[in-house]
């Protein structure tokens, strides 16, 4: 704790300059703590990711500045760059040195190259173990089932790439109905847009379903709030 000067030898130059930093000091503790406070959505991404499939949750987690902050991880770090041809800046998956809160993989074209990737299905694997929740969205729950987390629990995907999906995790019970599922801490969603569903059910299962519909009212977006029942199934 800065200790109160006394001022009266002061002249009122170094006075103002005092009061100053001890403003500046203040402030940098109080901005210190509210970062602390504040929980991480980490967010996987690799070439080819799908646009929606991150951006649509990075719109309704990002609007909650006071709750959760986002960051962008990839395998190797640097710029990555989709079919769309959207760049984005990302950390080194490794420089995660905390528990995230929850961690987002998403799906894609590049989820039938990525599932190949031993080295980063591993690195899901330690990240999601690691993270108090893992939320997938389309194809991603490829990625994340073929690392054995979602071994024996229940999950949806994709429905248009149901059949491939299932490919990659043999033991995971697949429900070909659901708009996203929920088994513990693992949260699956159908395709695309199906992300910001589940992205905004998340929001409903910790704060409230007033809460993530005030959410949804923001972004002028119809909210599918039955998470058991797509509009799309898979044959």
């Amino acid at each position: 704790m800065i200790p109160t000067p006394t001022f009266k030898n002061f002249t009122p130059k170094v006075i103002a300059a005092i009061l100053l930093l001890m403003s500046c000091s203040a402030f940098a503790q109080n901005q210190s703590t509210d970062t602390m406070e504040k929980k991480e959505i980490a967010f996987l991404l690799f070439d080819n990711y799908e646009t929606l499939d991150v951006f649509g949750p990075a719109e309704i987690f990002g609007r909650l500045t006071d709750h959760y902050i986002l960051r962008f991880y990839s395998l190797k770090g640097g710029v990555v760059t989709n079919r769309h041809r959207v760049p984005i800046m990302t950390e080194k998956l490794s420089t995660i040195n905390k528990k995230p809160f929850a961690f987002l993989i998403p799906g894609g074209l590049g989820t039938r190259i990525e599932v190949k990737n031993e080295v980063l299905i591993n690195k899901i694997k330690e990240v999601s173990l690691s993270s108090d929740y893992v939320l997938t969205v389309c194809t991603g729950s490829a990625l994340l089932a073929k690392s054995g987390l979602l071994d024996d629990r229940k999950a949806t995907s994709n429905k248009r790439a149901f059949s491939w999906v299932m490919t990659n995790g043999q033991e995971v019970e697949w429900d070909k109905k659901a708009r996203w599922k929920v088994d513990g801490n693992y949260y699956t969603s159908s395709g695309v847009s199906a992300g910001m569903d589940m992205a905004l059910g998340f929001l409903a299962d910790r704060h409230g379903i007033d809460f993530a519909k005030n959410v949804a009212w923001e972004i002028e977006y119809n909210w599918i709030e039955d998470k058991d029942n797509d509009t799309f199934t898979a044959e």
